[in-house]
């Protein structure tokens, strides 16, 4: 019995360790690339980065969307950056479809890791419960698509927030690849065409406008999408239907 119970305990912190490594390397990264994951890097660094994508076009995608793909799995700072890189490097398309790509699979990974480590226990927890956390729980169950969407959409969620809710709700791992891939598509749209200019930028000594995404023009579309989205919920609500 006391042999099963430390098999047990055993288990939970292997199942826990990618998630605390994770956490362990954001902590170190936040602290230690803050001032390399940077604009002014990215400006000082343009003319060798440029000359290496001529020399090594495919290496260069694959070195790039890896690379995102890191700092979106660990939570290091510089996911903007990267995205503004792609633009640059690639313009507005491919570079959009890279970043897609890279921030998916980077998401995948900390859901992953969130999902093995407490996402399957928490999940359980929220179904066997009562009361207002069951009710939640149902309700996300409901609208699984909507609720999935929205928080990709709405520029004010973080999204690293969005990546280790729908874990901890056992959201299926094929329902956050897909919203995620296509949730995120607006906003990565408007940040790598902000990169495909910084050329024109460096070469004003500028910097680039990073709340460009907060203007009318761009904010009212990704809004109207999130009302789209959101459209089902509010038509269970009306009905006088249970969920959110």
């Amino acid at each position: 019995m006391a042999s099963q119970t430390e098999d047990d305990s055993r288990s939970k912190w292997v199942r826990r360790l990618p998630i605390i490594a994770i956490a362990v390397v954001a902590l170190v990264g936040a602290f230690t690339l803050r001032d390399y994951l940077s604009f002014e890097t990215l400006s000082e660094n343009r003319e060798a980065l440029i000359a290496f994508r001529d020399a090594n076009y495919l290496a260069t995608v694959l070195v790039f969307i890896a690379a995102y793909v890191a700092i979106v799995a660990f939570s290091l700072p510089g996911a903007t950056i990267a995205t503004l890189t792609g633009g640059f490097l690639f313009s507005t398309f491919p570079g959009a479809l890279f970043n897609v790509t890279g921030a998916t699979l980077g998401a995948i990974c900390i859901f992953l890791a969130a999902r093995w480590g407490l996402g399957d226990r928490l999940a359980a927890r929220m179904d066997a419960s009562d009361g207002m956390v069951s009710r939640i729980k149902q309700g996300i169950d409901e609208n699984e698509w909507s609720i999935l969407f929205l928080i990709r959409l709405v520029p004010a969620v973080p999204f690293f927030v969005a990546n280790l809710v729908p874990a901890f709700v056992g959201v299926a791992l094929w329902k956050f690849a897909v919203t995620t891939f296509f949730g995120i598509i607006p906003g990565a749209v408007v940040y790598t065409s902000v990169g495909a200019g910084l050329g024109e930028v460096f070469a004003r000594g500028e910097t680039p406008n990073l709340g460009i995404i907060f203007e009318p023009h761009i904010l009212l579309p990704i809004l109207g999408l999130c009302l789209l989205t959101a459209l089902p919920i509010i038509l269970k609500a009306v009905r006088g239907k249970k969920g959110i």
